[in-house]
């Protein structure tokens, strides 16, 4: 979908348009080193891309999807077959971004300690005993939570508070996880026996749910080639976790202009069946996004604009989130299902009413 820029045409910083419809963009975009910031933050994370396209070929949305989402602070959960790379992704990001990261591969026996951690009985030599709390694998700032369905009910729980508030909770006493802290987790569509789907409100800690997709043929090929020789290429690390963290609150200050904040609002609530104009969303969709879904697209729409070196969001930016953003955040009705709709269709519905 291609529109025009909602905002009217002003001043502009290396050829690009800055919306100011928006109370206080004017003063924001006029501070001292905040365009300095945000072109030096550009290039960082291009280049980041960049590392990652030099290892994962053909998902250049997913690279997309994937930054934007750490950009803006959030978790993912993406979704694919087996063998697209979606392992190789995050520890290519883990290596790019220089984050401490992490892999946990889930199974139907593994526990919540197995994540979290536990306290263990130890005794001093003096003959004192204490409990010493020992850190799980969830102490780290990207953890890949590996076919997360896989796990008990429980076990997936152990992730929620975490996900959610940045600390665990073990024998009654909270422990900080580092900062930053991400989830990227993986599902595969496939073999769904004896798996545990995603309760909603696990499913809504996640700022996007990416489907990751099977190459197209050039990229394929290229593939084939450069992964079965004796060559291996090495990367080395363009960010931290510090200057992330950074990132993530100069992307917070990116001024929205009020067109873009309005299509955000009418779309995420043109996707709730109490409150919608569209006769399809009443009929087809069972419940719709809550106010966080339109929080997660303001905030990837201002990362999206960052990773594209543009100052402010627009219409396209929102166009082209709405997708991964808005389905693990609504559920379908029977008659839908009987009619053959699925999430993406609605959300594509939606979407065309932005035109």
């Amino acid at each position: 979908m291609t529109t025009a820029s909602p905002f009217p045409s002003g001043d502009t910083v290396a050829g690009r348009s800055m919306g100011e419809d928006a109370p206080g963009n004017k003063d924001i975009l006029k501070e001292e080193g905040f365009l300095a910031a945000i072109e030096d933050l550009t290039r960082r994370v291009i280049e980041a891309r960049a590392g990652v396209e030099r290892v994962i070929f053909g998902q250049t949305r997913v690279i997309n999807e994937t930054l934007i989402t750490l950009l803006a602070g959030g978790h993912a959960l993406l979704i694919g077959v087996p063998g697209l790379a979606k392992t190789r992704l995050v520890q290519t990001l883990g290596v790019v971004l220089g984050l401490d990261s992490r892999r946990v591969q889930f199974t139907p026996d593994l526990m919540p300690a197995d994540i979290l951690g536990s306290e263990v009985l130890e005794e001093a030599a003096d003959g004192a005993r204490a409990f010493r709390f020992i850190r799980g694998p969830i102490f780290c700032q990207l953890l890949m939570a590996d076919e997360i369905n896989r796990a008990s009910p429980r076990t997936q729980s152990a992730l929620l508070q975490a996900m959610q508030e940045g600390k665990v909770s073990v024998a009654g006493q909270y422990h900080d996880l580092p900062a930053p802290f991400h989830v990227l987790a993986t599902q595969n569509p496939l073999e769904q026996e004896g798996t545990y789907p995603l309760p909603e409100a696990q499913l809504d800690r996640f700022l996007m749910q990416i489907d990751v997709d099977y190459p197209d043929l050039d990229s394929e090929r290229r593939m084939l080639v450069e992964t079965t020789g004796i060559d291996e290429t090495v990367l080395s690390p363009v960010m931290d976790g510090p200057s992330l963290r950074a990132a993530q609150r100069l992307v917070r200050r990116i001024p929205v202009g009020d067109t873009v904040i309005e299509a955000i609002l009418g779309l995420v609530r043109r996707g709730r069946p109490d409150s919608t104009d569209l006769d399809q969303v009443r009929r087809h969709v069972a419940w719709g996004p809550g106010p966080r879904a339109a929080q997660a697209l303001m905030l990837a729409c201002r990362a999206r604009a960052l990773l594209d070196g543009r100052l402010s969001p627009s219409i396209d930016d929102v166009a082209a989130l709405a997708p991964p953003i808005l389905r693990h955040r609504m559920a379908l009705s029977f008659a839908a299902r009987a009619d053959g709709i699925s999430v993406n269709d609605m959300v594509a519905r939606l979407v065309a009413t932005l035109s």
